[in-house]
């Protein structure tokens, strides 16, 4: 194999393809190169799930098969370098229907069919996963499939039909083949891709990273591309040198000691929320809000820190935490606080050739609370119009240490000092929340947009301040959409 190629498993057959714009979407190369029509073009932004493919890639030191969901309308095809793609056409046996699919013609649950394929691969991917899968772990891994005309209830019913006693598919049949030949992809060179104007690169390690930086420090680095493939399939722009973070090895690592949890940059949602649910149960929840299963597949922290999004959902809350980071350029490193990341719209400290490489969250201590309340149109897959992050440290119920952080509230996601310095030192109580609710219009002149005017946005933010309050007064208190949903 040439160095200029990437190599992957379609279904159970070996590609390798060369001399392509690496802007091209795995959807786009399904349908116009492989004709594997079965995954639809519905938003061609991650939103409606008809495009959902599963991707199947290496896991436990690479002794195990990890199936996933993605969106392969915002999937570039160089992403797909050393692992297995799997689309709906690849399901069934002969003339036999697999067994998601099956279930779902039992349970109705298809009238036009244009999003059934991307529910059926959703549900193929759970049940790789858990072949009994509970009614929550069901409507989870659906939130992001979107129908309009069937209506949810077979849909769901059918995803609910457990799989443990169904018949052995193709892809157990195949397991150890396939893991066998996505091993022997690892001792292939650096993917790298391009044709005579666009190029894409992904370094193994990040000496590789940190050198193709300094060679071409004006390229865009990709981790899941779930915001950035949007500038291609919404804004039609082209980028021209890509360098993907996805097989960098340093920057893969989850670490949980006694003091802190860290994380690399380009590990996605789904792999270390459950760390983090399990020390502050809100966080938890409110990652599972970010985008849908398939967003959370590929989207990385790293890469809602460096989006620097002043509606990013993560920041916020890494502010309220104080948590910090290391930045690497070349071969030196520095450490620094994530509320110091951010100094104007879509700004930040990152010099030339310079990449985040890894996140430290501290654990929680006795005393120390955190709250988050994210406010959207609607409450899964959807961008925050305000996201308020609350950590407070009690010591006999005085307020000894303050961090609030907003979302959405300025060009920048940013600490409220004047609102924490109305509650430090000071007994929570209608008066002091009062307080902090006044000192918010000196910390914030929020703007209008099409999420939420600017009056909304501070209305908002100084009733979840009060919303705070009632919680903590009453811990068993059901104030959240979610209780009731």
């Amino acid at each position: 194999m040439t160095k200029n190629t990437v190599c992957f498993l379609l279904n159970n057959d070996v590609v390798t393809i060369e001399n392509i714009d690496p802007n091209l979407t795995v959807l786009k190369y399904l349908r116009e190169q492989r004709f594997n029509n079965g995954t639809k073009e519905g938003c061609a932004s991650g939103d409606c799930g008809a495009c959902t493919v599963v991707i199947a890639e290496l896991t436990n030191n690479n002794q195990a098969l990890n199936y996933k969901s993605i969106n392969a309308c915002i999937s570039f095809v160089g992403s797909l370098h050393g692992k297995q793609l799997i689309t709906v056409e690849h399901l069934k046996q002969g003339a036999k229907l697999h067994h998601v699919q099956q279930a779902m013609v039992d349970n109705h649950g298809s009238q036009c069919g244009f999003c059934t394929p991307g529910f059926v691969m959703s549900s193929f991917a759970l049940h790789k996963q858990n072949n009994r899968p509970s009614r929550a772990e069901v409507l989870e891994a659906l939130a992001g499939n979107l129908c309009r005309c069937t209506g949810y209830r077979s849909i769901i019913d059918a995803a609910l039909v457990s799989s443990e006693h169904a018949e052995e598919d193709s892809f157990a049949q195949h397991y150890q083949q396939t893991l066998k030949q996505l091993n022997a992809f690892t001792l292939l060179p650096s993917a790298m891709l391009s044709n005579t104007q666009h190029s894409y690169y992904a370094p193994k390690n990040v000496a590789e990273l940190a050198k193709a930086l300094l060679d071409k420090p004006n390229a865009t680095l990709v981790a899941g591309a779930t915001d950035l493939a949007l500038s291609v399939t919404q804004n039609l722009a082209t980028i021209e040198n890509l360098i993907s973070l996805g097989d960098v090895v340093e920057l893969q690592t989850l670490e949980n000691n006694e003091q802190e949890f860290i994380i690399g940059s380009a590990v996605p949602y789904s792999e270390f929320t459950p760390m983090l649910h399990d020390e502050y149960h809100e966080l938890g929840e409110m990652i599972e809000r970010i985008g849908s299963r398939q967003i959370r597949n590929n989207g990385t922290l790293g890469g809602n820190i460096g989006n620097a999004s002043p509606i990013g959902d993560m920041p916020p809350a890494l502010i309220a935490l104080g948590a910090e980071m290391t930045l690497q350029r070349g071969d030196s490193v520095r450490k620094i606080a994530v509320e110091d990341f951010f100094v104007g719209y879509k700004k930040t400290v990152l010099k030339d050739a310079e990449f985040i490489k890894d996140i430290y969250i501290p654990k929680a201590k006795a005393g120390q609370i955190l709250k988050l309340y994210k406010i959207s149109k609607r409450i899964d897959d959807d961008i925050s119009a305000v996201l308020a992050a609350f950590f407070i440290e009690f010591d006999d119920n005085v307020a000894t240490n303050v961090r609030i952080a907003f979302g959405g509230m300025a060009g920048i996601p940013m600490r409220a000092k004047q609102c924490e310095a109305a509650l430090l030192n000071k007994p929570l109580s209608s008066e002091s929340i009062a307080a902090a609710q006044l000192a918010l219009t000196q910390d914030f002149q929020p703007m209008s947009d099409v999420r939420a005017s600017d009056q909304y946005r501070m209305k908002v933010a100084q009733n979840l301040l009060q919303k705070c309050y009632l919680e903590l007064q009453n811990r068993n208190i059901a104030t959240r959409v979610v209780n009731y949903a």
